[in-house]
């Protein structure tokens, strides 16, 4: 197959994959002085005392038990104090624990040195949002204003960051920007740069063109300026949505204000021009970049080198990633990610395989993402088989995969009508016991649905007079049945739910 084919004129990687490091990661270097060690400062002291502890209650706290939990905070209640309370209700959102929050906070209204303040609000506000509880959000807001707290700018921020992260996205934004009306008629909540930051990235991503000029317009006329933020939160929205002439404007606003661009404004621009292919002007920004007084990134190099791969412009890829070496980057994981992407985009699967081989051989830890890029490789190409090996060997080769290998693999198998790899695949999950979340057979069923009916199913479809007209509708019921059952189950977190969606799936495979 052409795809397997070896793309001699590629250069050989071995010796840059050898010793591979973090990108930010510096070699280490012993420093001896004279004198002692400067002492250091209180405050530094404090903070590395609270990191310190906090990272010792959620180390006993990981569980969703509410008597540990109490447990925990009462053993060390001489100890904790707001700040560490702050602390923690960020690692607990971290890590999904939104209703702990909710509990710590509840113990720090018992403690006698605990006082009503808005940024406790803020900050549980703003957790909430994070974890898409709107109603939670919005519960804290009326419970603070009960408590007689006045509301303040970084208040609404959060509501309206907590809005804006439903999933009803019309409603969130009609929500946000009367927030934001109201804002202004109130002295002590007046509208500050965050404020427009968060609302021109917003309608932004919306593809509200409209409501992105007016938010400008008032900013204009506000005592409020522009930061580099503004533009480039607003550009990066523009840029993904690959609006590249809206993006255009926004970057000759930022000029008109004299705003300079920073590592962010080259990174988001070139690989805006680079996912629209027009190389040209990515090509420009770079140069631009090289001028300038910031100095390119790995992200730079990583996305020029996946979008000219999306392209099947190879060699030009293979520039970059030369260029990237000779000026001493080291190369981090999505580095060899998107070499690979690039060599299965340019039909050069066995280089992609190699480059992997070379990662394994090296003894570096290898991520489940640079895996899965290597099977995604494999299946963009129409090689089943290959994944399902690949799969195979992981383990040997230390590398566990998650639930989007699987979700990966699934969706491929479906899509490739791989009835086998999809029965052996299934036994894998039911083995690691890994039970799929409500999306998970959803992207199946829309692979299935891509699928073309044979000709046989067809021509009995377009036969009502015949006998095979009837056990051709009677399986079109059957596939309709099944894909109605199959979606009734993404509404349930229910392992035989799941069960049943993976036969359903089968099921319609096997009436194709």
């Amino acid at each position: 197959m052409s795809s397997l084919s070896s793309c001699s004129s590629s250069p050989s990687f071995a010796a840059s994959y050898g010793t591979i490091t973090h990108p930010r990661a510096a070699p280490l270097s012993r420093i001896s002085c004279g004198g002692p060690r400067p002492p250091k400062s209180k405050k530094s002291n404090l903070n590395s005392e609270a990191q310190e502890l906090v990272r010792l209650l959620t180390s006993k706290i990981r569980s969703n038990d509410k008597e540990v939990l109490l447990k925990t905070l009462n053993k060390y209640v001489k100890q904790v104090r707001t700040q560490h309370c702050f602390l923690l209700f960020e690692e607990l959102g971290k890590h999904d624990n939104w209703l702990q929050c909710l509990e710590v906070f509840r113990w720090m209204q018992k403690q006698r040195w605990y006082i009503a303040d808005n940024g406790i609000y803020s900050k549980l506000i703003s957790v909430m949002g994070k974890k898409g509880q709107t109603r939670m959000a919005m519960w804290l807001f009326s419970e603070m204003r009960n408590t007689g707290c006045r509301p303040d700018t970084s208040v609404y921020n959060a509501l309206i960051t907590a809005h804006l992260r439903s999933r009803d996205k019309i409603k969130a934004l009609a929500k946000a920007i009367g927030y934001f009306q109201k804002m202004k008629g109130m002295e002590r909540c007046k509208p500050n740069i965050v404020t427009y930051n968060i609302l021109l990235r917003a309608f932004a991503q919306a593809r509200n063109v409209e409501q992105v000029n007016s938010l400008f317009k008032d900013l204009d006329e506000s005592i409020v300026s522009p930061d580099i933020y503004t533009f480039n939160g607003v550009m990066d929205a523009y840029g993904k949505n690959g609006m590249i002439r809206e993006m255009e404007a926004v970057l000759a606003r930022m000029k008109s204000n004299q705003c300079k661009p920073d590592l962010i404004t080259f990174n988001l621009l070139i690989d805006s021009y680079g996912k629209k292919q027009a190389f040209g002007k990515m090509e420009q920004v770079f140069k631009s970049l090289l001028h300038s007084k910031e100095r390119p990134s790995l992200p730079t190099f990583n996305s020029m080198i996946l979008n000219y791969g999306k392209a099947r412009l190879k060699d030009k890829a293979e520039d970059v990633f030369k260029k990237m070496t000779d000026m001493g980057y080291t190369l981090s994981f999505v580095t060899h990610e998107s070499m690979i992407y690039m060599y299965g985009f340019c039909d050069c699967v066995s280089r992609a395989a190699q480059l992997f081989d070379e990662l394994v051989e090296s003894k570096v830890h290898i991520k489940v993402s640079t895996l899965n890029a290597m099977l995604d490789v494999y299946c963009l190409n129409g090689l089943p088989q290959e994944a399902d090996s690949l799969f195979e060997r992981a383990i040997s080769i230390k590398i566990h995969p998650d639930s989007s290998t699987f979700k990966l693999l699934y969706k491929a198998y479906t899509k490739a009508n791989q009835k086998e790899l999809l029965d052996k695949l299934l036994k894998h999950m039911d083995k690691d016991g890994i039970i799929p979340n409500k999306r998970f057979f959803l992207d199946a069923l829309g692979a299935v649905a891509s699928l073309p009916a044979n000709s046989e199913s067809a021509n009995a479809a377009t036969d009502s007079n015949t006998a095979n007209s009837e056990s051709a509708n009677a399986a079109t019921d059957s596939n309709a049945s099944n894909s109605e059952s199959a979606y009734a189950a993404t509404d349930s977190n229910n392992p035989q739910d799941f069960a049943k969606l993976a036969t359903g799936v089968k099921n319609i495979l096997a009436h194709r």
